[in-house]
């Protein structure tokens, strides 16, 4: 089979490109000059790990709020009935399930992007693990989207504030928007801070030793750039 061509665009911007890793800020500059397509790109990050994700000890699945939104639209469907639905109505949530909700559910409707629940809704929630576990869309404890009523408020709105979920894949990779092109450097360094803060510090516990074997920072339409794991780790998220 033929390579596929590269674009004059393509071409023109991988000229010269560093062979060796750089640091951090080096590699959002440099990513953020490469993206020179006619639209507003998004920044990725891309790690591989030595996990090995077919161990349930050594999966990772992973929230974090990014300190600066990525500007998405984000809708949020709440389980909650009585009170708490209130409170969850109060907050801003775009849906707050009923029986007639329910059964869209059960009937394939996932036209949302976060589910919450509370406690007391999860074996209901249970119930349509069919639909919502394979879209991601699966309130769980451990991406803290199954909440106590006195928290819908602050969970509602941190899932509006740039909220990413990060999963390995099946070839033990991670992989995290942090931005756009339009976004300054220190945007994007805090919010690459903030992503791989949360990696590190959710190494699963079936790995031994060095978890992330490289990194590498792109745009969505640019070429990749390798990250120094060093300037990484120093990394801090700033207010």
């Amino acid at each position: 089979m033929p390579r596929s061509k590269k674009s004059k665009r393509y071409r023109q911007i991988t000229t010269d490109l560093p062979a060796e890793p750089v640091d951090a800020n080096v590699a959002v500059k440099l990513t953020r000059e490469s993206a020179t397509a006619k639209f507003d790109e998004s920044i990725e990050i891309h790690l591989a790990t030595l996990a090995d994700p077919r161990h349930a000890d050594q999966q990772l699945r992973e929230v974090v709020t990014l300190p600066h939104s990525l500007g998405d639209v984000v809708r949020v469907l709440v389980f909650a009935e009585g009170e708490p639905a209130r409170l969850a109505a109060e907050a801003g949530a775009d849906f707050i399930v009923d029986d007639d909700m329910l059964d869209r559910i059960q009937g394939g409707w996932t036209d949302w992007e976060v589910s919450l629940a509370t406690p007391d809704q999860m074996p209901k929630v249970g119930r349509l693990g069919r639909v919502l576990g394979p879209r991601g869309l699966m309130p769980n404890p451990r991406n803290n989207t199954v909440v106590q009523p006195n928290q819908l408020e602050s969970a509602i709105n941190s899932a509006r504030q740039g909220r990413q979920e990060i999963r390995m894949d099946r070839h033990a990779n991670l992989h995290a928007r942090i931005g756009r092109k339009s976004f300054t450097d220190d945007q994007l360094l805090n919010n690459l801070a903030a992503v791989y803060e949360t990696i590190s510090r959710a190494k699963p516990e079936g790995v031994k030793g060095q978890f992330v074997k490289n990194a590498t920072l792109c745009s969505a339409m640019g070429p990749g750039f390798k990250v120094n794991l060093p300037s990484l780790d120093s990394l801090t998220v700033s207010d």
